[in-house]
């Protein structure tokens, strides 16, 4: 995968890690899964358990080696998420509520127009915030305001 032009990458997504999708063009063609990752770089995502490739892994110190089976990355434009209401693939836009929150909606012609939520796992960080506490600002404060006096 080499590096792509900056006008060719996906501006806004729409597809999120943890939504529910179908695969809709592709060797999965039809299986629906669940987004494990998405990779905003290369306009792709990978699917938990689909469009598995196998791939040889040399043996090391500290791992076994042998043929494994990953799963490969597909292309953002060959999946769909799936409408809460009618379970079919469908596209998705945005609107707003009343009280003025932006939500997903599903769009197109096997749509209910139903609110698709963030997914639970969004919550909670891929890479956790390093723990910096309070009492070590505090310390580089205080050492600050020794070294001036």
């Amino acid at each position: 995968m080499g590096w792509k032009a900056a006008e060719k990458l996906v501006k806004h997504w729409k597809i999120l890690r943890g939504d529910n999708v179908m695969i809709i063009r592709g060797k999965d063609k039809g299986e629906t899964g669940i987004i494990k990752r998405v990779i905003r770089s290369q306009n792709r995502v990978i699917v938990e358990g689909k469009n598995l490739v196998k791939k040889h892994i040399k043996q090391g110190q500290g791992h076994e080696g042998g043929i494994f089976s990953i799963e490969a990355p597909l292309h953002v434009s060959n999946v769909q998420v799936l409408d809460p209401v009618t379970g079919k693939p469908c596209k998705i836009g945005y609107k707003y509520l009343e009280d003025g929150s932006k939500v997903r909606v599903s769009r197109g012609l096997a749509a209910s127009e139903a609110i698709i939520p963030r997914p639970e796992i969004l919550k909670e960080r891929r890479k956790p915030r390093p723990n910096i506490g309070m009492f070590s600002c505090l310390t580089s404060l205080l050492i600050c305001w020794l070294h001036s006096n």
